[in-house]
């Protein structure tokens, strides 16, 4: 057997343990690339470096940071300070199921959930640090010398690995157990479980009735952009926030004025809990959300077409629709996922 001889004395062999994601039953199979099989050492390095303040500038910020926990893994703040005490101007997305994205960023300028882990870390308006000076302190520590050992054969690693095993961790995160996942499987005559049976007896007719609204073309109209398990589609959309853009979103990264105003799809899993919300977090509450979409839709060249009322600004929904709704929109919650304790720090 291959070891490491660390300055500890420590003695680490390369023998990866595949590791198994708990996909729920009615979630498609995630794709992993190639090159990153999931191991149970990478998730475990992840899951230490997702909460490594060394990988900042002053060592005072990690990714966790910006995606807490107890916000659905988001950010509270309407925009994130970074170690120099710059904001950026942009919303931090929610991380979760993000081993099913095919892009990533609101404006989806990266691919793959590897190349978009490398960004923060250089950025100088978030953590501020070079790869070389992050890495260069990683492999001071000898409990990281012996980590990337253990989950890439490797003691001369790099920033290529510290996104690989941040990806293999972030892989892990998934979210499917709130009640919505038992409304999906009912409205898909998907077996219950004896679990879903007991959450199924807990869900009240108001909130039947706003999936109703959310389902309907003629109620909420929601459905176009988010549904299925993942409750949301894969693609850009206008959704009518400005008539005229400060931030053309898409379009910035494409060059093509057709998409300009558009920004990717969110999740609406556990959209109780990630406030605030848009890709500018300018809405602080649900209602602010559904007051939009209800009366504020602004038209221009690139609304989305799927937005059917834009002309009238909005779905027009009275205050018992939008209770409703809003009471639909909470059982995406998923206390299991946000309160997991493999997705927490490891000493906290």
């Amino acid at each position: 057997m291959v070891v490491f001889q660390a300055c500890k004395k420590d003695q680490v062999g390369y023998q990866t343990t595949p590791y198994t994601l708990d996909i729920p039953s009615h979630f498609p199979e995630m794709p992993i690339p190639e090159d990153n099989p999931m191991t149970e050492e990478g998730v475990l390095l992840g899951r230490m470096l997702f909460y490594e303040k060394q990988l900042s500038g002053d060592n005072t910020m990690s990714c966790g940071a910006c995606h807490s926990p107890e916000t659905a893994f988001s950010d509270p703040n309407q925009f994130s300070t970074g170690i120099d005490g710059i904001q950026g101007n942009r919303n931090s997305m929610a991380l979760v199921n993000l081993g099913w994205q095919t892009s990533f960023f609101w404006d989806g300028r990266s691919h793959t959930l590897e190349e978009q882990i490398l960004q923060p870390v250089p950025n100088p308006i978030e953590m501020h640090q070079s790869w070389i000076k992050a890495v260069s302190k990683l492999k001071q520590d000898v409990e990281y010398r012996n980590a990337f050992y253990r989950a890439f054969g490797t003691v001369d690693f790099d920033s290529t690995h510290v996104s690989k095993a941040l990806a293999q961790f972030l892989r892990t995160m998934i979210s499917g157990n709130s009640k919505y996942d038992v409304i999906y499987k009912y409205v898909n005559s998907i077996p219950f479980s004896a679990h879903d049976q007991q959450v199924w007896n807990t869900i009240t007719t108001d909130e039947l009735a706003g999936y109703d609204l959310f389902q309907s073309l003629n109620g909420a109209d929601c459905f176009h952009c988010h549904n299925g398990p993942l409750m949301q589609v894969q693609k850009f959309s206008n959704n009518g926030l400005d008539a005229v853009f400060t931030d053309l979103g898409r379009g910035l990264i494409t060059g093509n004025p057709a998409d300009n105003g558009k920004f990717k799809v969110p999740t609406l899993r556990n959209i109780e809990l990630s406030a605030p919300y848009m890709h500018d977090g300018r809405f602080e509450t649900l209602d602010d959300v559904i007051e939009h979409y209800s009366t504020g839709v602004h038209q221009s060249a690139t609304i989305d077409p799927l937005i059917e009322f834009a002309s009238q600004g909005g779905v027009q929904l009275d205050p018992d629709q939008r209770l409703l709704l809003k009471a639909f929109l909470k059982t995406l919650t998923d206390e299991e996922f946000v309160t997991n304790p493999n997705f927490q720090p490891l000493n906290p």
